[in-house]
């Protein structure tokens, strides 16, 4: 008796909290990568654009880097399903399960999935320093050079670690990858000459390439992008390496448990962000383009992530790396 009490009080206290959220604290939107980087600053533009469909509530940003993007994942999912702890996360939702050994979490069944955000391109871009202007000069160059190429990337198992793996399969060259605790310490050592290449997302490249601190040679996407610093590039497609795209993406999760009343004002901030002129704009300026279609919804967004899974997992098995 005592016990059946005690799971009924547990049961009337969610359903307060969920006819109160989210007015008794601050939610906090977990980034598994460190601040700065271009989830990060996804991220902090959402942060702000949920606020007033909250109801005013503040959204703060904490960013728990590490194990390629599975410890901020795990703290999540460890998280109490309250909905004041969320996961922003991006395409490593779909490659930690084979990327990351003994990962202490089920991508599939420990979180409530909220929506889509974001599809980002990739760049491919070089130092400073390097001779080479356009993609034939930069092929011409890795082919002359490859036994001496240095590939950045923000760390293993990152967005641009993958784009990395994708293009040395590509041309079938095998360059030294460098691999970083970040976008951001990865970008400086690119303009300061100590790296030559990176291919990372739009939301980290087209400010470097505005102000001419980088060389970009390629975008990954199958058509031309339109955002001004961009819309010259060819396509990695037109620079002749035929059926090679890569979009990054990002996506909203809460803990498993969450109540459905949380979830269901969730999923209805995620999308009155998502429509924010300003939340747009921003987004654009940066080269990513919010998502309208289905995949907005909870149950598209899980059903996209399982066929991603699908797809990158062979690729990684193939590459033979793992983050540990």
């Amino acid at each position: 008796m005592k016990r059946l009490l005690v799971v009924a009080a547990a049961a009337l206290s969610l359903v307060a909290q969920a006819d109160t959220y989210p007015t008794s604290k601050p939610v906090t939107l977990v980034v598994p990568f460190t601040a700065g980087g271009p989830t990060d600053r996804v991220a902090r533009d959402l942060a702000e654009a949920m606020r007033k469909p909250l109801g005013g509530a503040t959204v703060v940003v904490d960013n728990a880097a590490g194990a390629g993007g599975s410890i901020g994942a795990n703290k999540v999912a460890k998280a109490a399903p309250d909905g004041y702890t969320l996961l922003l996360h991006h395409i490593a939702m779909a490659t930690m399960p084979t990327l990351v050994r003994n990962i202490p979490f089920k991508v599939d069944s420990d979180f409530e999935y909220l929506g889509m955000i974001n599809d980002v391109p990739m760049t491919l871009i070089g130092k400073p320093g390097l001779p080479a202007n356009n993609y034939k000069e930069l092929s011409t160059w890795i082919q002359a050079n490859k036994d001496k190429i240095n590939l950045g990337n923000a760390g293993v198992g990152s967005a641009s670690h993958l784009c990395g793996l994708l293009f040395q399969n590509a041309i079938q060259v095998d360059m030294t990858t460098v691999p970083y605790k970040g976008t951001a310490p990865a970008m400086t050592d690119l303009i300061g000459g100590q790296i030559d290449l990176m291919c990372d997302q739009t939301t980290n490249t087209t400010s470097q390439i505005e102000g001419k601190k980088v060389k970009a040679f390629a975008v990954t996407t199958n058509k031309r992008l339109t955002t001004p610093a961009l819309k010259d590039l060819p396509t990695m497609q037109e620079a002749g390496l035929k059926g090679f795209e890569v979009t990054i993406w990002h996506g909203l999760y809460a803990p498993k448990g969450t109540p459905p009343d949380i979830l269901a004002k969730l999923n209805g901030a995620l999308k009155a962000a998502l429509k924010d002129p300003e939340f747009i704009k921003k987004q654009e300026g940066l080269g990513a383009v919010v998502v309208t279609d289905k995949r907005v919804e909870p149950a598209e967004h899980k059903k996209f992530v399982a066929a991603e899974i699908a797809k990158w997992s062979p690729v990684i098995k193939a590459a033979g790396v793992y983050a540990d």
